[in-house]
């Protein structure tokens, strides 16, 4: 649907997958600015679950974890994202950015 592409000014996103996935399918949606909310695994402690630099190639920048009852990772919209993502159908899945 082309005609959501940087649509919104905020995407969210329960259980829909690992953090690459998410990010490489959420990304499209959000306009420059826009802002991605992720729930993360309340006990996960691993600091390097969302890496910088591929972030930074889909067109997103990490605002970091917080934690307001339920944990959930930040994600801003910064420049518009290659049109080469996503990937079709299945490959983030199978061949993860990170």
């Amino acid at each position: 649907m082309p005609e959501l592409v940087e649509s919104f000014d905020l995407v969210t996103a329960r259980s829909f997958g690992p953090p690459a996935v998410t990010a490489e399918c959420g990304v499209q949606f959000l306009r420059i600015g826009g802002v991605m909310i992720v729930s993360e695994p309340p006990d996960d402690t691993d600091s390097q679950r969302w890496n910088i630099e591929k972030l930074a190639e889909l067109g997103l920048s990490a605002e970091g974890r917080r934690r307001h009852g339920a944990a959930y990772q930040v994600l801003v919209k910064t420049h518009t994202t290659p049109r080469e993502y996503p990937r079709s159908i299945g490959t983030p899945r199978k061949r993860p950015l990170f």
